[in-house]
């Protein structure tokens, strides 16, 4: 199955989701949709009463339940039950909450904004903006930001070429290019910045973000040039790219007297804009 991960809000609340595009369709992670509608402090034993209440009613959801490998807050992927719109519709009807219609509403939105983003790829861009402006980024960090997805993404399909496995391989390989670049681990890095789940890229400055997309901008041209066919392989492909922008940054720290790879995290980030702003 053909799949593609992404994280949809509702009510800045994330979901995670993943389109299968083989069967177009969306398949979203049950647990973070109980968590949600039923607010409980803890959604996964909610969901396994309810799974054993409706086995006993003879539900099909709850017996043919579908589980692909999702990530979890601690950075690894573990398979998680997912439903995909179809199910959902029927699993709200068990779930009593205030949250329901509103909900159901958006996972119509959710279908209808996917056929727009296939027909134009563009719209996908202009709500991953819209959602970063909400959250109080500069257009400038978000342009820096969408670019970068765009190179990620450039970098996964590489990997993919190469039959890299997504989950912890896709980990390994990007612990390389971080490490090359900035001399930390990424477990390092988002320590330097307080972070604990939170996605490191958007907890980077612009410039951050510029050295990164060097270093995997890099890696993917290597790789393309280089065939790796092994893990190890890959690995030092890794190191190869990430290094590129390794020497960028340690060029520019000697010229500007500083270290680039900076402590602030989104928070300052976006406290540090609106103070800009206010001066001007």
């Amino acid at each position: 199955m053909t799949t593609e991960t992404a994280i949809k809000l509702f009510e800045d609340k994330s979901v995670r989701v993943e389109w299968d595009n083989d069967q177009e369709k969306w398949f979203f992670s049950i647990v973070d949709i109980i968590g949600i509608l039923s607010e409980s402090a803890n959604p996964r034993k909610y969901w396994s009463v309810l799974k054993t209440r409706l086995r006993k009613e003879g539900s099909e959801m709850a017996t043919n339940c579908s589980q692909l490998k999702m990530k979890s807050a601690d950075g690894k992927y573990y398979r998680t039950d997912v439903a995909n719109t179809e199910q959902l519709f029927r699993l709200i009807q068990s779930i009593p909450s205030p949250k329901a219609e509103p909900f159901k509403v958006w996972l119509a939105k959710i279908g209808y904004e996917r056929i727009e983003e296939t027909e134009d790829p563009e719209k996908a861009f202009d709500r991953a903006m819209e959602t970063y402006l909400k959250k109080g980024y500069s257009k400038n960090w978000i342009n820096q930001r969408l670019k970068s997805i765009e190179v990620r993404k450039e970098l996964t399909d590489e990997w993919e070429q190469r039959e890299v496995k997504k989950g912890l391989e896709y980990a390994i390989l990007t612990n390389e290019i971080t490490q090359a670049w900035t001399g930390l681990t990424t477990k390092q890095y988002k320590n330097h910045k307080d972070l604990k789940k939170e996605n490191l890229r958007d907890n980077m400055t612009n410039l951050e973000l510029v050295l990164n997309m060097l270093a995997e901008t890099s890696t993917t041209e290597l790789s393309k040039k280089e065939k790796p066919s092994t893990l190890n392989e890959n690995r030092s492909v890794a190191k190869k790219g990430g290094s590129v922008a390794g020497i960028a940054r340690e060029d520019l720290e000697q010229k500007l007297g500083k270290s680039i790879i900076s402590p602030l995290n989104a928070k300052e980030l976006k406290h540090k804009n609106d103070n800009k702003r206010i001066k001007e």
